[in-house]
């Protein structure tokens, strides 16, 4: 999946839980338009991530049980020459492009 998607989705989770009007799973994965399994999947990385998320089946809603916020940032940089060695991908453009190195 990628990247900005899933932190979108997370957003969108997390603003619909606040205020305690998801649905029920099977809306709330349609409204997504993801699969109920992943859903279940996405609720419990949360709540491993320490969110105190509770379904009410009366209300028909997923809730949090004490505040909880969600912050998720990226920074993106560029990499000098250098610094592509300290990662996995510097081999790989070091051996193809080698004139990067000079």
């Amino acid at each position: 999946m990628k990247l900005l998607e899933y932190i979108d989705r997370i957003k969108i989770i997390h603003k619909l839980i606040r205020e305690s009007r998801t649905g029920t799973p099977e809306n709330l994965a349609q409204r997504l338009s993801i699969s109920t399994s992943r859903l279940y999947v996405v609720l419990d990385e949360l709540k491993l991530m320490g969110a105190p998320i509770e379904y009410s089946r009366q209300l028909q809603t997923y809730y949090y049980t004490q505040a909880f916020e969600v912050n998720i940032r990226a920074d993106f940089t560029v990499l000098k020459p250098q610094e592509l060695m300290a990662v996995n991908a510097g081999f790989y453009f070091q051996h193809h492009y080698p004139l990067l190195f000079l």
